[in-house]
């Protein structure tokens, strides 16, 4: 064993030869991932050993010096990690790590300048800060070689690499691929025709205008943001999976913006901060108002599960699941690390993790925690409240006097069943059952004739049928009088026979209570239905104050915080309260932060997803994580360029899509060749267009348009699932 790693460690240390391995560069981040958890953190560090920095570990621990400069092999530390002794309960360290560490030692164990006093102070360090996605965005100049910028970017990689763009797809090709990638359909015949037929220098120009302004463009990438932000019309919390009643009007929000193209800038505000924008109380609003406190809805979109365990552990998982959403998908950030300790790859202490809840914690307080159901607000207007009001007076008029049948049908089954018992009992059991307060004697009396005892409301509908039994019961009694008219006799029983059967089919109660009480029902229908916003808001007056958990642990608050962005991106804090605000204010502050131009992070994130749903893949091939882990982009300066493009021109994304959609790249054949696999096997320099999977809605909906069953309807409740 000790063999083979000798061998992979020469290896990469022949591959590394002139290259100085420095602490905060190369080992720190080594350490970070594997060893500061024992070691450093927290105030722990086992067997006494520090290895947040250099001198520490010439200090070493109970074993003396972890290191000794210029020789690993006689430096301990070294040894515990190549012989796999250490991290403990981990995998051991790669050879590519363990390398460094060696040459690291071996070269004089450098640092790349002086070390802070306090080794908290090192929490980010400057290699850290100069990662490129922390980096502002450039606006870097369009290189020569093409006309279309995108083309230029792209043109001159491939010419680096000895490679150009394939020919262009045919018309028939490139609208399928502009139709599906705008709208999720497929083109109709007469469309394909009329594009094929067109040879105007426009054609292509005006079919992109004709699919970016239909409504199905807002529903397919509509979509696409709708599933980044975790939209779904249930919890998805636990196999009960709580219905999400109006989360549908965020969905028609979303939609509705995209085909308006609405601003991102705007469109993030809206999302993060909508409710702060509208004065409360939130009664008789406009329109405009309406869609900035439904745009909150993004903010509801975590598992929450608090509806039925309404506990701290679970109030806490849907703020951190709230905090996962927002990082991914507007920062391209994986924060979740950071909730029980500081980030292992990425510069982002716990500290930080918990400044950001802050910012989001007045509307998601768990100590004045509001259930999933009670987030929500009315759109009853005036006149809808007073129309319902209407309606319900008439509608309890008629249960009145379905009552009063109620009580009549009572009053005839206590006088039938009397008839059963002796007549000396008739008179106390009638009173006996009419009385609320019974006496001993009473209760005794009634518990000797349950039948008596247990007539209610509830019951009628079961003596029913034994009504129809004393009908029928009667009517063959009242056959052996009926020849028998003129016996005065026969007559008087078939006068008494009639009395008994007109008494017992009056007393026949379900069909004539049913029939009035739907009459309720329906007139009760008629009534407006109360909608509501599923928003979230803050409870003004209750801005709670955030603490760090100990090892993420909610029973276990520390030190507490205040609002903040991460430190490396972001590093002011964010105010706490702004008295020109109905509420905190915190969440429009942090929008503003995103939106202002100069975050590194958020049009980065947002033009390389909308870049993946055209090539199939981003310039940044880990479009929720531009960390450390995530991958390096294959266009750096076309990225930045495109952030920067997007933003000068107003955040506004049918522009941007119309720029991509007219570069070569787009229009090129997806036909591989020999020599493209081999300089560049992954198509990262997009010498041809990907082949792409269609979505599973996608293929579905192709289906149903060709079989013409497809239904053309936006908005709208959710068809049921269940």
């Amino acid at each position: 064993m000790r063999f083979v790693i000798a061998i992979l460690l020469l290896s990469t240390a022949l591959a590394r030869a002139a290259a100085p391995v420095l602490f905060e560069k190369d080992i720190r981040p080594i350490f970070k991932a594997h060893c500061f958890q024992c070691h450093g953190e927290d105030g722990k560090e086992k067997g006494d050993l520090d290895v947040r920095l250099r001198r520490l570990l010439l200090e070493g621990g109970e074993h003396g010096a972890a290191i000794v400069v210029g020789q690993p092999g006689k430096s301990r530390l070294y040894q515990f990690v190549r012989d796999g002794k250490m991290p403990k309960g981990q995998a051991n360290l790669s050879a590519h790590d363990l390398a460094l560490i060696r040459d690291w030692i071996a070269q004089g164990a450098k640092t790349a300048r002086a070390e802070p006093e306090d080794p908290d102070a090192a929490l980010i360090t400057e290699e850290e800060r100069n990662f490129w996605a922390f980096q502002p965005i450039k606006n870097p100049t369009v290189p020569k070689g093409a006309k279309h910028p995108v083309d230029a970017f792209l043109l001159r990689a491939l010419k680096a690499k000895g490679l150009g763009f394939s020919k262009a797809t045919d018309k028939r090709t490139l609208i399928r691929r502009a139709t599906f990638d705008l709208t999720g359909l497929p083109p109709t015949l007469e469309e394909i025709n009329n594009f094929v037929e067109d040879k105007s220098p426009e054609a292509y120009a005006k079919l992109i205008d004709r699919l970016l302004a239909s409504p199905r463009y807002g529903e397919r990438w509509g979509r696409h943001w709708l599933d980044v932000a975790g939209y779904a019309d249930s919890e998805g919390y636990n196999e009960t999976d709580a219905e999400r009643a109006w989360a549908w009007r965020y969905r028609d929000y979303v939609i509705h913006a995209f085909n308006e193209d609405l601003p991102w800038d705007r469109f993030i505000r809206e999302q993060l901060a909508g409710d702060e924008m509208v004065k409360p109380p939130y009664t008789n609003l406009k329109p405009a108002q309406i869609n900035k406190l439904t745009a909150t809805g993004f903010l509801r979109m975590a598992p929450d599960g608090t509806g039925n365990a309404n506990n701290a552990a679970a109030r806490n998982q849907v703020m951190a699941e709230t905090l996962k959403i927002i990082s991914t998908s507007l920062m391209g950030l994986t924060v979740g690390c950071a909730q029980c300790h500081d980030h292992r790859y990425d510069p982002i202490p716990q500290a930080d993790y918990y400044k950001l809840r802050a910012i989001f914690e007045p509307g998601l307080d768990p100590k004045n925690w509001r259930a999933p159901n009670s987030r929500r607000i009315t759109l009853f207007t005036k006149a809808d409240r007073k129309k319902s009001a209407a309606v319900e007076i008439e509608a309890k008029k008629l249960d009145a006097v379905r009552q009063k049948k109620v009580d009549f049908f009572i009053e005839q089954t206590l006088t039938w069943k009397l008839e059963a018992v002796p007549k000396k009992a008739r008179k106390p059991l009638r009173a006996a059952y009419r009385d609320k307060k019974r006496n001993a004697e009473q209760n005794a009396l009634l518990k000797k004739y349950p039948s008596v005892r247990q007539i209610s409301a509830g019951s009628l509908y079961l003596y029913d049928r034994e009504y129809s039994g004393q009908i029928s019961k009667l009517n063959n009694e009242r056959k052996k009088f009926a020849g028998k008219k003129d016996d005065t006799k026969a007559a008087e029983e078939l006068k008494r026979i009639d009395a008994r059967i007109k008494f017992f089919r009056d007393a026949l109660s379900k069909k004539v209570l049913d029939a009035m009480a739907k009459t309720a029902k329906d007139l009760r229908a008629t009534k407006p239905e109360e909608p509501f916003i599923r928003a979230l808001t803050e409870q003004p007056g209750k801005v709670p104050t955030t603490h760090i958990f100990y090892r993420g642990n909610h029973d276990q608050p520390k030190a507490a915080v205040k609002p903040a962005g991460l430190t490396v991106v972001s590093p002011k804090p964010i105010p706490e309260n702004n008295a020109a605000l109905p509420s905190s204010g915190r969440r429009t502050a942090f929008a503003n932060r995103l939106t202002d131009g100069n975050h590194p992070l958020t049009a980065r994130v947002l033009v390389n997803r909308f870049w993946l749903h055209h090539f199939g893949r981003g310039l940044v091939d880990t479009p929720g994580d531009f960390g450390q882990l995530g991958e390096r982009p294959s266009h750096p300066e076309l990225l930045d360029w495109l952030a920067s493009d997007f933003m000068k021109h107003g955040w506004q994304l049918k522009r941007l899509h119309k720029l991509i959609m007219t570069s070569r790249a787009y229009h090129q054949v997806s036909r591989r060749n020999a020599r493209q696999d081999t300089i560049d096997p992954d198509n990262r320099l997009l010498s041809r267009m990907n082949i792409r999977r269609m979505e599973a809605e996608t293929i579905r909906n192709a289906i149903l348009t060709l079989s013409g069953q497809i239904k053309i309807k936006i908005g709208g409740k959710p068809v049921p699932v269940m």
